[in-house]
């Protein structure tokens, strides 16, 4: 059912070396289910940033394992950990990475782009995407033309326009007000519903009553791992459930 999604062992990411050699994260172990909500809270420097972008295929440990989905991530090519990451990975950052230029339903075709899909695809689905957080009205606005509660929602859109299994958010709210944070966790909050895999980080500990799971960090480790919510109460993906009532309404018949 929620089965194991992400299984870190021993993982260690090092800079320098000799008197220089510092590190960002030391022997880390962490073992994620699928449906799992978790918010990463530490102070500034502990590791949490890095162990987003390792996790999301940006950057690599130095040392020890990393299974996505049960694949061992060091054994596979630069390629292929490509498209995992256009596949299965969408990103959430605090400063909203929109491309000024481009026009926000364009924004959130880009991660159709690098999946290699037509052009009249990419923009059926990033306006599907846009529908679901009432931004449809400003497809053609540039991210300027928004406020940061919008442009954060057009990152979330763009975040999950490709269907991905696990959403990455570093600092979501970090710059946005609390009606705009309200709005943005509540949408967090239905995508996670829906059976998707967040992992957030965040300073603001009032937004931890969204979590599943918190986990503290302090230098490079995990200080404090406490979950909220059962495994096996955790969200299941929607094609899941449907294949479920489906096996359930053969054997009423």
């Amino acid at each position: 059912m929620n089965e194991t999604i992400i299984e870190l062992k021993n993982l260690t990411k090092r800079y320098g070396y000799g008197d220089t050699e510092s590190f960002a994260l030391k022997d880390f172990d962490l073992t994620i289910k699928r449906g799992e909500f978790i918010m990463i809270m530490g102070p500034s420097g502990c590791g949490k940033t890095t162990l987003l972008n390792i996790i999301g295929l940006l950057d690599r440990a130095t040392s020890g394992e990393y299974r996505l989905n049960g694949e061992e991530v060091a054994s596979i090519s630069a390629a292929r950990q490509a498209h995992l990451r256009a596949k299965k990975i969408g990103f959430v950052f605090q400063n909203f990475n929109l491309i000024e230029d481009l026009p926000v339903i364009e924004n959130v075709a880009l991660p159709l782009v690098y999946a290699n899909q037509p052009k009249t695809i990419r923009l059926k689905n990033a306006s599907e995407a846009l529908k679901r957080f009432h931004l449809q009205d400003r497809e053609y606005y540039l991210p300027s033309q928004l406020s940061g509660g919008q442009q954060q929602r057009v990152a979330i859109a763009r975040a999950i326009v490709n269907s991905p299994e696990i959403i990455l958010a570093d600092e979501p709210t970090g710059n946005l007000d609390s009606r705009a944070s309200y709005t943005v966790m509540e949408e967090l909050k239905a995508i996670h519903e829906e059976g998707n895999t967040i992992i957030m980080v965040t300073h603001n500990p009032n937004l931890t009553s969204y979590a599943t799971r918190v986990i503290n960090m302090l230098d490079g480790q995990i200080d404090t791992d406490v979950k909220t919510v059962a495994d096996k109460n955790l969200p299941q993906p929607i094609m899941i459930k449907a294949k479920k009532r489906k096996r359930g309404n053969r054997r009423k018949k």
